[in-house]
């Protein structure tokens, strides 16, 4: 049974940071492109960061370059964001999810952690 658990999220002031985390189970995570995603209130859920299976290459949205970085620890099925620079435009829901090897995306989505960016 596929279980994603992100983690690490809070209250933070415009400028500072945080690191979020996202315990992965149930599938084999070393072969699984990850991405983190995040959907602010009454909007729909975007794409922030991935990094394929062997770290080898990033991809980051726009708004996030520069400021997030995304990372993972193959021995402890755990993907990485960390965000510095925070704007209150990165208040949202965070969430993590992958991508098989032949491009199947995981049918789950877990609870999310929530960043909130503000004075």
């Amino acid at each position: 049974q596929v279980q994603l658990v992100e983690s690490g999220g809070g209250l933070v002031q415009p400028g500072g940071s945080l690191r979020l985390s996202c315990a992965a189970s149930g599938f084999t995570f070393s072969r699984y492109a990850m991405s983190w995603y995040r959907q602010a209130p009454g909007k729909e859920r975007d794409l922030v960061a991935t990094i394929t299976s062997t770290s080898s290459r990033r991809n980051y949205a726009d708004s996030v370059k520069g400021r997030f970085t995304i990372s993972r620890d193959n021995a402890k099925n755990t993907v990485y964001l960390e965000m510095n620079i925070l704007k209150p435009e990165d208040t949202a829901v965070y969430y993590c999810n992958g991508e098989s090897p032949w491009g199947a995306k995981i049918n789950y989505w877990g609870q999310g952690t929530q960043v909130t960016v503000s004075s």
